[in-house]
């Protein structure tokens, strides 16, 4: 016997009910929902998100407040060292005993090590004992190195910043903001020592007593390829606090969260700004050197031309979607030697959207020697208007020949004769 299939009553409702759970986990419609475009949440009360090359802010919050900074302190400690003393000197260990609290490599007084692994101890361990031999190394003294700390900050314009001590202990005269920790960080960034160690997640410490491997404390770097600085710190007043940098292509991201209540929170708000900030610009290279720009013609010298090219190149950051245009100001439709090589002939400019970011010099390509009179000469007779005149004045004397020619010569009037009545 063939079974027979049967639509049991109870379908319709189970494909209801099925249909209703469906909607209800489906996510809501997109207007419903936060524009793609719209900034991550953060939990950080304060919190800054720039475009390094630009100084463009593309997020922030409370970022102009200043707070406790905790070893993010350090970057000025680094800034002076790098400014101030070579990677090579080698230098006698202070003093200074770290609580068992704090970071530290441990160093005993007087152990000679070298600015380079102290640097590489202060920016990836947040060695305390480092900050305080470099400081006094730089400085002189520790209170010296304090007033050159904040002699340093005026110069860079960090207006809320002030600092009591070059490790980043709490105290009530150590503070910044989350801007100027950002500013700070980008100009720290331009020292290629710094952006090579900030990227590593350990290193080697060579001199010394002993040998030393230390580890960087900026968990982003394991969790993102991209991410590759710079400094973390923690306090109990200034919470967990990080300046995270992040590069693809040739856009560089510096995002700072100051006072977040976990190391967890620190670094999902780190990398939800970065990877967010990602999306918003785009590094462009519009003009590239020795680009041939326009081949205006050689005066007396007929069917020769001067390659005119573009003197250097352009590389910039641009927000996404950005409408970039060329234009060439000032470029001779006909040039005349002398002209040396490398000689100026206006320049190129680039604009993003009608606004100008940029001008290259467009020179000459190769040299022209100036005409000599034969060359004018020659010049002059083989052109078509020199011709057709030639044509004209040819022609037109030639008819005044031909006319002259042709008129009739006048006979001496005759008279008539005398009529006799």
């Amino acid at each position: 016997m063939r079974a027979r299939a049967t639509r049991s009553p109870v379908a319709p409702v189970a494909l209801l009910v099925a249909l209703a759970l469906a909607l209800v986990a489906a996510p809501p419609p997109a207007q419903a929902r936060a524009a793609e475009g719209d900034p991550p949440a953060v939990s950080a009360p304060s919190a800054i998100l720039i475009e390094a090359r630009t100084g463009a802010v593309l997020y922030q919050r409370a970022a102009e407040k200043p707070r406790a900074i905790a070893s993010t302190t350090k970057l000025m400690t680094a800034l002076l060292t790098m400014e101030r003393a070579r990677l090579s000197d080698t230098v006698s260990a202070s003093d200074y005993v770290a609580s068992p609290i704090e970071s530290r490599l441990a160093l005993r007084p007087g152990e000679q090590v070298s600015v380079a692994d102290l640097m590489r101890g202060l920016m990836l361990e947040s060695a305390n004992d480092a900050a305080v031999t470099l400081a006094e190394h730089v400085g002189g003294s520790r209170a010296a190195f304090v007033r050159q700390m904040n002699r340093r900050a005026r110069e860079l314009g960090l207006d809320d910043t002030r600092y009591a001590n070059p490790i980043g202990l709490d105290a009530p005269g150590n503070y910044s903001s989350a801007h100027d920790l950002a500013r700070l960080a980008v100009e720290l960034r331009k020292h290629r020592f710094i952006r090579r160690i900030a990227d590593r997640t350990s290193a080697t410490l060579s001199t010394g007593d002993r040998e030393r491997t230390i580890r960087n404390r900026n968990t982003l770097l394991a969790r993102d390829p991209r991410v590759n600085g710079l400094k973390t710190g923690h306090t109990g007043l200034a919470g967990y606090v990080l300046v995270g940098t992040r590069k693809w292509g040739g856009v560089t991201l510096v995002s700072v969260v100051l006072g977040t209540s976990s190391l967890a929170a620190r670094d999902q708000d780190s990398l939800a700004l970065l990877e967010w900030g990602e999306r918003r610009f785009e590094p462009i290279e519009p003009v590239l050197e020795g680009t041939l720009v326009d081949t205006p013609e050689i005066r007396y010298r007929r069917g020769a031309s001067l390659s005119l090219v573009t003197d250097g190149k352009v590389r910039r950051v641009v927000p996404a979607g950005t409408e970039i245009t060329l234009r060439d100001v000032g470029v001779p439709a006909m040039v005349t030697g002398p002209v040396a090589r490398g000689q100026r002939f206006g320049y190129r400019e680039v604009l993003a959207d009608g606004e100008r970011i940029a001008a290259v010099p467009i020179v000459a390509e190769s040299f022209v020697p100036a005409a000599d009179l034969p060359q004018r000469t020659k010049d002059w007779f083989t052109r078509l208007p020199a011709l057709l005149v030639s044509a004209l004045v040819l022609g037109g004397t030639v008819l005044v020949a031909r006319r002259l020619r042709r008129k009739p010569r006048r006979r001496p009037p005759r008279s008539e004769p005398e009529v006799v009545a």
